[in-house]
């Protein structure tokens, strides 16, 4: 029977070996790219004071190839963050500080989009290992996730509870919701529903919930709202 001590440390290690790469690549493919970009605002910047039709097109041109940098930059980012995923540094913490903590940050963007976020936080919570930058990432991922579903504004619900001697933090949103085919493929890395997503965000999640040895499941029907429950060990 295989040691769990083990089993962690031969996870880690291809953890860390993925993480290694990836920054390997980052590294490979951002310098070029910055290289591109800084040309193209070069080129940008020449053609600025011409008024001609042909130069305003060159503009036009150039402007978009700007743009397509930009979206190779955060495909980058949200790579390198995917990779890293599993790169953890644990201690005990309280999950509903946490919580508290993104909610006073998510406040002002929620409400301008006419999104009321409600609390329902466990008092007697025990506390967590938790590696707190990477479980920010688990917030600003879902919410992000809630609030795009919602466009016409609704309701962000984030409960904590303890069931069967685990911590439950759930994240609830009154959204247009996923059928059963967009559900069974949403923690695959690269797919999106969505024009220009970079089909990173919820596999990022799961690597981060596996790493903490926690899971992460979803209830949704189309038109009906999300629901992500996340389980996570308690702090002996």
């Amino acid at each position: 029977m295989t040691d769990p001590s083990q089993q962690d440390q031969s996870l880690q290690a291809r953890h860390t070996e993925l993480a290694t790469l990836a920054g390997g690549l980052a590294h490979e493919i951002r310098n070029p790219l910055s290289t591109i970009g800084m040309n193209l605002e070069l080129l940008a910047e020449d053609l600025e004071d011409e008024e001609t039709p042909r130069s305003r097109r060159m503009l036009r041109r150039i402007s978009s190839l700007r743009n397509e940098c930009r979206s190779l930059e955060e495909i980058l980012n949200a790579f390198l963050q995917f990779a890293r995923a599993g790169e953890l540094h644990l201690q005990p913490d309280q999950l509903n500080d946490l919580v508290t903590e993104h909610v006073e940050f998510l406040q002002p963007q929620a409400a301008g989009q006419k999104v009321e976020i409600r609390t329902h936080l466990d008092s007697d919570l025990p506390a967590v290992q938790l590696d707190r930058s990477l479980m920010r990432q688990v917030l600003a991922n879902l919410s992000r996730n809630a609030l795009e579903a919602m466009p016409e504004g609704g309701s962000l619900d984030l409960l904590t509870r303890v069931r069967d001697a685990q911590a439950v933090l759930e994240v609830i949103d009154t959204g247009q919701g996923m059928d059963e085919a967009v559900r069974e493929r949403m923690f695959q890395a690269f797919f999106s529903t969505r024009s220009g997503g970079s089909g990173l965000g919820l596999p990022t999640v799961h690597r981060i919930i596996e790493a903490h040895h926690g899971r992460i499941v979803c209830e949704s029907e189309k038109g009906k709202g999300t629901r992500f429950s996340i389980t996570l060990p308690i702090e002996a």
